[in-house]
């Protein structure tokens, strides 16, 4: 248990890292969105080897799972947003003048 908990909190430190030395906000993503992925799933997995099977594992599961399909749907809209501030809206080019 203390293992995965060690190695959460070192997968965590290096993401906190990435996105503190990235320049580019699609860089800062990817390490924001390893960060929500696997950190809680190291965390969960030590609590279900200590605790096993309870209420309280079950929300943590429950918990885990919402990041789990809620943390990529939040890193591609902020992956959108800021590919339409920097270029604009995906598929319309700028008129021409007559």
């Amino acid at each position: 248990m203390d293992v995965l908990l060690g190695v959460a909190v070192a997968v965590e430190l290096l993401c906190c890292l990435g996105v503190a030395l990235m320049t580019n906000v699609y860089d800062r993503l990817h390490y924001l969105s390893a960060s929500t992925a696997v950190g809680p799933f190291l965390i969960l997995a030590a609590l279900l080897v200590r605790e096993g099977l309870s209420s309280q594992t079950f929300d943590a599961i429950a918990t885990v799972a919402i990041l789990f399909v809620a943390g990529p749907i939040l890193v591609h809209a902020t992956a959108r947003a800021a590919r339409r501030i920097d270029f604009g809206r995906p598929g319309v080019r700028p008129r021409k003048e007559l």
